[in-house]
């Protein structure tokens, strides 16, 4: 049995291709051994590899950029999704990585927004691609009975929802209601919904990786809330508009105060 048994649900699509050769459980060997046949660099350009958690005093982030090492557990599910994020996300997880060690100088500096930010989104990001900006903007309003009610055939035509947080993976080996990502909104045009599998994921890694390079995404106000069980297709609760109406899940836009 492969690790992809115990990841149903169309939510885990961005990382099917490497759950299919894995076991299942999450074994620290068998992701080295796909490292080895799939190498990715880390940013000083040493090989990322895989390695038990070590005593060092190096920052995790630190560890990774200089030697290529990422801190996994074994069988634990959140490091097991972090690599295999590594894996599907390399350019991003790179930038993200240059822009921690880049933001902890000088040393001994407080952590602050822009390092709050990239943990943020690293643990429990989205991203959700548009070709019609109209939709976008529902999202961005909360206006989630609108979006995935009365536009629901569109957003199932026009819409993905590709997770990037590795934490959200783990969350949805048990969903809950509730259960929510922070999400970056890309229009996009036509041709990317075209796109499937590793395609997909390469075309949202050279995106996302040059937003974080450029110093984008530096607050977690940039980041949009989204209800992940309210997406179409996710749960068969969803198909009754009435499942909208729970506001402890679909909470609505805060009043902006002037």
């Amino acid at each position: 049995m492969s690790a992809e048994a115990h990841c149903r649900g169309p939510l885990f699509a961005p990382l099917r291709h490497w759950l299919e050769q894995l076991p299942s459980a999450p074994e620290t060997a068998e992701l080295n051994e796909l490292l080895a046949r799939h190498p990715v660099l880390g940013g000083a350009g040493e090989p990322i590899r895989f390695v038990p958690p070590a005593a060092d005093g190096l920052a995790y982030e630190c560890r990774i950029s200089e030697q290529g090492a990422v801190e996994t557990r074994p069988d634990n599910w959140h490091d097991f999704f972090n690599a295999l994020i590594w894996l599907s996300f390399p350019l991003s997880k790179q930038a993200i990585t240059a822009r921690h060690v880049a933001a902890m100088t000088p040393a001994g500096a407080e952590r602050g927004q822009v390092r709050d930010a990239l943990t943020h989104f690293d643990e429990c990001g989205l991203v959700v691609l548009s070709t019609q900006p109209e939709l976008l903007d529902l999202l961005r309003a909360h206006r989630w009975r609108e979006l995935f009610v009365d536009r629901r055939q569109a957003v199932m035509a026009g819409m993905r929802f590709v997770i990037f947080g590795h934490a959200t993976y783990e969350r949805l080996l048990n969903p809950y209601r509730g259960l929510t990502a922070k999400a970056i909104l890309y229009t996009v045009d036509d041709a990317w919904l075209d796109l499937a599998g590793t395609a997909l994921n390469a075309a949202i890694d050279q995106r996302l990786a040059a937003d974080f390079a450029s110093g984008r995404h530096a607050s977690t106000r940039a980041f949009q809330p989204l209800p992940l069980l309210g997406i179409p297709g996710v749960t068969p609760d969803s198909e009754d508009p009435a499942y909208y109406d729970d506001i402890r899940q679909f909470r609505p836009a805060k009043p902006v105060v002037p």
